[in-house]
């Protein structure tokens, strides 16, 4: 009589072999990122607990974005825009900024990597320079495609400035004129603003 392969009572279960689905792996890590920097910030979230939460080693998150920082990057939404927002017609690139800026961080603020930077650099200024640089960094080529120039570095870092300072009144402080108006407001005074620090 043949034997069963059944393993006896109190034995563990066959380990399952894992799907070889990269892309799907890939947005398995990108909504478990997206959940554990929402609850926990970037410092407090690991990469293990990041692995753990969408059911894959801490290996793979590495070799699929290789640092926690990028793994930040492309997890919450922002700078992953980008690209979408400059192209089309540069005459009409600050209202496509300021409007994709004030639709993002009114819906979604809490998870941004720009508002995640500012609150760490407080208690982390090694961490929030790095990652402010890794943002600068990726943000800064797809800008550069429109904004020409011997002081286009210039101009992209002031656009930068401008939008970490309407990020810090509105969306961290929540004190003074500029909390308090309406995003209506916000995007028409911020497109004037993207528009003398880009062109003018």
């Amino acid at each position: 009589m043949s034997q069963q392969n059944t393993p006896p009572d109190g034995a563990a279960e066959p380990r399952r072999r894992r799907r070889r689905d990269p892309e799907g792996n890939r947005d398995l890590i990108l909504q478990a990122a997206r959940a554990a920097f929402a609850e926990r910030g970037y410092t407090r979230a690991t990469v293990r607990d990041i692995a753990e939460r969408a059911g894959v080693t801490h290996g793979l998150v590495m070799r699929q974005f290789g640092s926690k920082e990028q793994l930040f990057l492309a997890a919450v939404p922002g700078t992953r825009d980008v690209d979408r927002v400059v192209d089309g017609d540069p005459q009409t690139l600050p209202e496509r900024v300021a409007a994709a800026y004030v639709d993002r961080m009114e819906h979604s603020f809490r998870t941004d990597p720009l508002v995640a930077v500012l609150r760490s650099a407080a208690s982390n200024e090694h961490t929030a320079v790095g990652l402010y640089r890794a943002m600068l960094d990726r943000t800064a080529g797809s800008y550069k495609q429109v904004i020409t120039g011997e002081d286009a570095d210039v101009r992209v870092d002031l656009l930068a400035a401008v939008l970490i300072g309407v990020t810090f009144c509105r969306y961290i402080v929540g004190v003074g004129p500029v909390a308090r108006m309406s995003p209506q407001h916000l995007q028409a005074h911020l497109t004037r603003l993207v528009r003398s620090a880009l062109f003018d």
